[in-house]
């Protein structure tokens, strides 16, 4: 298997993170890469550095808009008064607000309120870069995958929840929705999304909620009590035009092994009557056993089972890295993972 990483991930430093009303040290720190890229040596596999992403890739997926904001804000940012170390938003427009005709403005204080979904994602100096590095990988591996192979994409920082023009839950560029992107642009009639992270994958739901060619699935803990709360429900099918194209599979917290299995069987059976051509995979291990933002109950074997499966299909298959917070264990899992699928 190929694999993807880009040093510039380590100019993501993010600094707070809020949680039950406490500030508390950011889960997503750079030492999550480092963890990867030992999890990929055990497998045996050395990374390559992506070409740069084109723009016009990244544009498929984000609203010109919002990449401009991305770009900029930190430089904006650090000419307020007073600034602190990282854009992290104190209002959001509410439906009240922009159902009277309200707007963002041009500050960047409205705009970053606009732009974010919660305080989960602060942007620093080096945000925009590290995103263009984590986009590259996808796209990258994207390209491997269009060519018929599977690669892993060390995408950091992660990307399921980052919406066409809203970044969330620490993703800022929705790599797993570039990468399906390329893959439609290189030919592939239809792409499944199977989503393994713990949590939903609201932002790619979003990005291809009206889109027919694209199946996404997502596999995770149940959102009336977990991230992202308002969306992740069995009922939520796609919409018009696109219906019967989303599949959420909500679980119960505490979900071991064989019930994630089995809900990623159900997601597997479902791509199959797709009809898919290619298969993206939001690779988290925050469904592991000892993952600090837990919800689900995984075990390194349940990983090397998923993996085994996800093989099976026999599908073109591109791996995005997302969420697992335990820097110790998460380069584990990982080659466990590949493992599995025989990488």
């Amino acid at each position: 298997m190929k694999a993807f990483a880009h040093p510039d991930q380590a100019l993501h430093q993010p600094v707070w993170f809020v949680m039950r009303g406490r500030l508390r040290p950011n889960f997503e720190v750079a030492a999550r890469a480092e963890s990867l890229l030992a999890g990929l040596g055990q497998a045996g596999i050395a990374p390559s550095l992506p070409p740069p992403a084109p723009m016009p890739a990244i544009a498929a997926v984000h609203d010109p808009a919002y990449l401009a904001f991305l770009r900029d804000a930190a430089t904006e940012w650090a000419t307020l008064a007073d600034p602190g170390p990282e854009l992290v938003p104190n209002i959001h427009p509410t439906p009240e607000m922009l159902e009277q005709g309200g707007g963002a403005g041009e500050h960047v204080i409205g705009r970053l309120g606009q732009f974010t979904a919660d305080t989960g994602c602060p942007i620093g100096p080096g945000t925009w870069q590290a995103s263009l590095g984590a986009a590259a990988c996808a796209l990258a591996a994207a390209e491997v995958a269009a060519g018929g192979g599977h690669a892993y994409a060390l995408c950091r920082p992660p990307g399921h929840h980052a919406y066409g023009a809203r970044a969330g839950g620490h993703c800022y560029l929705n790599n797993a929705a570039i990468a399906v992107a390329h893959l439609r642009a290189r030919g592939a009639r239809r792409v499944a999304v199977l989503d393994i992270d713990s949590h939903h994958g609201n932002g790619t739901q979003g990005i291809f909620w009206r889109d027919p060619s694209v199946l996404t699935v997502s596999v995770h803990g149940d959102p009336d009590r977990y991230y992202p709360w308002y969306i992740g429900r069995a009922h939520e099918v796609g919409g018009p035009g696109a219906e019967g194209t989303n599949l959420n599979l909500p679980l119960a917290f505490g979900t071991a092994d064989s019930g994630w299995l089995a809900a990623i069987a159900t997601g597997i059976a479902a791509i199959q009557a797709f009809g898919a051509e290619a298969l993206v995979v939001p690779l988290g291990f925050d469904a592991s056993e000892h993952e600090p933002l837990n919800a689900l109950s995984v075990t390194p074997d349940g990983f090397a089972r998923a993996g085994a499966a996800i093989r099976a299909l026999g599908l073109p298959t591109v791996l995005t890295q997302e969420g697992g917070y335990n820097v110790d264990l998460i380069g584990t899992l990982l080659a466990r993972f590949l493992d599995g699928f025989g990488a």
